[in-house]
């Protein structure tokens, strides 16, 4: 297993060689470069597979680049996969979540983790098939789902579920629970972020919305924990605000190789047509692990006046009847 640091361009070694393999496996290919280095063809192989996942294209392995490879390695059938903590990640866990979905299993987002969610659809699943109820996904549980999924192909609940809320969104925020989430990852960030948050959380109230932030203005809550609060709140949507730190600004929706978040796509529209950003698909900790809509504006400009461009757009889409139906933006 690679030790968690950075990789990147001119490294070489063990750590390298493993980086090489699991890339090729994954369809990105590095081979021109001398096993073992990490030279041209590695780094475009990591840009890739970073644009594939929905992470920050930088080219570089670090921690979250590396557990996305790890996760990508794994298909259903593999392993065993139950609920624990830390909990389990990867794409035999989100091909799971996709199957359970497609029957009406409900299994919530399919993020590839496997949450108290996909453990009652899982519980659930295995009653309706009289199945030894263990709430664990081993062969036998991937055998019936294959099965099944073949005499029925079905769009995921969590595509219906995400359009339905577009439909019965209100043309107001009047009653809507906000869950606005000023990024922290570094003192500079949490300043810069606090802003244009707490801006937005105002003017929403004053519409009649009830903001909930995610953290105080002195404290740094990792992304992880920032995200199970939203959860455990129950909110209705997300909106989250971060510097755009890889020099790539932009308003990011979830969306990677495991699936779109329709209504994460439409708010991310919305919020692009006034800021001047692009829309476009993340795969963050806030936009994968939480289960409502969620946008996350990455800016390097965060003041008050961007704020007030966000409020704007809710606004206009809660106004707004036609942005509710148009497809996803990958």
């Amino acid at each position: 297993m690679v030790p968690m640091r950075l990789y990147r361009f001119g490294d070489e070694g063990e750590p390298v060689r493993d980086i090489q393999d699991r890339l090729l496996a994954l369809g990105h290919d590095a081979a021109s470069d001398a096993a073992g280095l990490f030279d041209t063809a590695t780094e475009r192989a990591v840009k890739s597979f970073q644009t594939a996942r929905g992470l920050a294209v930088d080219g570089i392995v670090g921690p979250d680049t590396w557990r996305a490879l790890v996760a990508a390695g794994y298909r259903l059938g593999d392993r065993m996969l139950y609920r624990r903590v830390p909990m389990m990640r990867g794409d035999d866990v989100a091909e799971l979540q996709r199957r359970l979905n497609s029957l009406g299993f409900e299994s919530g987002k399919v993020d590839g983790v496997f949450g108290s969610e996909t453990l009652r659809a899982v519980l659930e699943f295995q009653s309706n098939r009289r199945l030894p109820e263990d709430g664990i996904a081993g062969r036998e549980v991937a055998l019936e789902l294959d099965l099944m999924v073949r005499a029925t192909r079905k769009p995921g609940r969590e595509l219906v579920r995400e359009r339905q809320w577009l439909l019965a969104l209100p043309h107001h925020l009047v009653g809507q629970r906000v869950y606005v989430d000023p990024a922290c990852r570094n003192d500079e960030e949490a300043a810069a972020t606090w802003e244009a948050a707490r801006f937005l959380a105002t003017i929403i109230q004053d519409l009649g919305a009830i903001p909930v932030l995610s953290r105080s203005v002195d404290t740094h809550p990792p992304d992880r924990v920032r995200a199970g609060r939203a959860n455990r709140l129950g909110v209705d949507f997300v909106v989250g605000f971060a510097l755009a730190s890889d020099g790539a600004p932009g308003v990011y929706h979830y969306a990677s190789e495991h699936g779109v978040s329709t209504g994460g796509a439409a708010l991310a529209r919305a919020v692009a047509s006034v800021t001047g950003l692009a829309a476009a698909g993340r795969a963050t900790a806030i936009l994968r692990e939480t289960r409502s809509p969620a946008v996350v504006i990455a800016s390097d400009e965060m003041d008050a006046a961007l704020g007030g461009k966000v409020a704007q757009a809710l606004i206009n889409l809660f106004a707004d009847q036609e942005q509710r139906v148009e497809p996803p933006v990958r």
